[in-house]
């Protein structure tokens, strides 16, 4: 997908500059180039607005294209700054390593004032002021810079709203004279990867709506068979000429399942292998960014598989008597497990005790996360001085009525949720099991790394905004009904 109004490129003077460095690009790299640097009448990047979107496997040469796009930026252009970050240190420290040898090599080295290689503070200076800084996100690099002219988010599969909001405004006070740029790449992510912003954009691209974006996807056909080889020269246009066939086997080798090849050697996405129960269309539909919930507030809490993750949901009638309920958004920047899960929600439900309820699966993994008293269910507590809190348990039966209120709500219009992206990515692809022969049915997760938490969490929520009698979080009894929402904490 290429942004509108292109009328010139930066890419030919790029490209011979990396040509004076040794380096020649294939015809891909080559067209990719040329689109990443259009720039429009005015001079400016096309893509400064929306970015540069670069959805590609592994053994690519995607770093390849991007380095050498920026360093000669660097030479080009004197006092060029850049930050490339990735998710983890590892791959921060890979990534500047492949460049510091380049940075060393016979025909680029005089362009090089000096290599910082301290952890932390690794950079490489060159000569006429420019400068390309390297870190990871999670240990919070990235923070306070300003002035920044290009901005790299490597492994952008795990790139949380919050570290982009750290970032992206390094970019604001760019000097550049085409503006600045922002890359975005990565392989499809995982169930379980924070992936909701690379998928936003992949999705804004898709549908058309963006006109300032360059996006870029190697994948193999959805239904590619995994050691078809026409697909893998599909999905990497660099097999076999540049990646041999033995680099191609090692990882196919050594990926842990079909599955993680087909996302990571092939690039297909996961949401492109089939649609879940919920019809996209209608979710799109009910998706209101000013929705809000003002009465008969509930929680909704579910643990994934060996309580490697987990959820919170907010559900609640709107003040025009249809339904709401949306993802508590804070979890997600916690990391992986549930021990900040109870401390959460005693904190939730203190500062908001107009929730009537804290609905749950006691069937589910988060039953190891509970005790039974007299007939009740309660969270466990890590000391007798933290406080009680009650939990109302699902039946059956109940849960396979709810998760069809959700579907019926969706189809039909009478329940909301906000648009939030890691809801979104839970809800689409979840398939339904059933329930016996009942005829009735909960969600299912399409492989062993789904997470649908949020879709669970969000239908237990959804439950206990409904149900007339619910276990009050707070005191022993019974809730019918809270408050009017008045500044909710989540």
């Amino acid at each position: 997908m290429l942004p509108s109004g292109i009328v010139s490129t930066g890419w030919p003077a790029v490209r011979d500059k990396c040509g004076e460095f040794g380096d020649v690009f294939d015809t891909w790299q080559d067209g990719a180039g040329r689109a990443i640097l259009g720039k429009r009448a005015d001079g400016i990047y096309a893509a400064t607005i929306g970015g540069v979107v670069l959805s590609i496997p592994r053994q690519v040469a995607k770093t390849f294209l991007v380095g050498r796009i920026i360093f000669a930026l660097c030479v080009l252009f004197p006092g060029f700054r850049v930050i490339w970050t990735a998710h983890r240190t590892r791959t921060s420290s890979m990534t500047f390593k492949n460049l510091q040898g380049f940075a060393r090599r016979k025909r680029v080295a005089p362009y090089i004032a000096s290599v910082r290689t301290t952890n932390g503070e690794q950079e490489i200076l060159f000569r006429n002021g420019s400068v390309i800084m390297f870190g990871a996100r999670e240990q919070g690099f990235g923070r306070g810079f300003d002035e920044i002219d290009v901005e790299v988010f490597d492994e952008a599969q795990i790139l949380t709203e919050k570290a982009l909001e750290d970032m992206v405004a390094a970019t604001n006070q760019s000097r550049h004279e085409h503006g600045a740029l922002l890359f975005f790449m990565g392989t499809p992510p995982r169930p379980i990867d924070p992936g909701e912003l690379f998928s936003a954009k992949r999705a804004k691209a898709l549908s058309g709506d963006s006109d300032d974006m360059v996006y870029i996807e190697c994948s193999a056909d959805q239904d590619a068979d995994p050691d078809d080889r026409e697909q893998w020269e599909k999905a990497n246009p660099s097999f076999p000429d540049r990646t041999p066939l033995r680099s191609m086997l090692r990882l196919r080798e050594n990926l842990p399942s079909d599955e993680g090849w087909l996302r990571e050697g092939l690039g297909i996405w996961d949401a492109a292998k089939g649609s879940g129960v919920i019809p996209a269309l209608s979710w799109r539909d009910q998706a209101d960014e000013l929705s809000i919930a003002a009465d008969r507030f509930a929680l909704g809490v579910e643990c994934g598989p060996d309580l490697a993750w987990a959820s919170v949901a907010l559900a609640g009638q709107r003040a025009d008597g249809q339904w709401h309920f949306e993802l508590d958004e804070d979890q997600h920047t916690r990391g992986r497990g549930v021990a900040w899960l109870a401390p959460h929600l005693r904190a939730t439900v203190a500062a908001n005790p107009q929730i009537r309820a804290v609905v749950v699966d006691v069937a589910g993994p988060i039953a190891a996360l509970l005790e039974q008293q007299g007939g009740r269910w309660y969270f466990k507590r890590a000391t007798p001085d933290e406080a009680r809190l009650e939990a109302t348990p699902v039946k059956v039966a109940e849960l396979g009525a709810g998760c069809s209120r959700v579907l019926d709500g969706i189809v039909t219009g009478w329940l909301w949720h906000i648009g939030q992206p890691q809801f979104t990515s839970a809800a689409l692809p979840a398939g339904k099991r059933p329930l016996g022969d009942t005829g009735m049915w909960v969600w299912s997760r399409k492989t062993a790394e789904s997470d649908i938490t949020p879709i669970q969490a969000g239908t237990l929520a959804l439950i206990g905004a409904q149900q007339a009698k619910v276990r009050k979080p707070g005191r022993t009894g019974t809730g019918r009904s809270g408050g009017r929402r008045r500044g909710m904490v989540l």
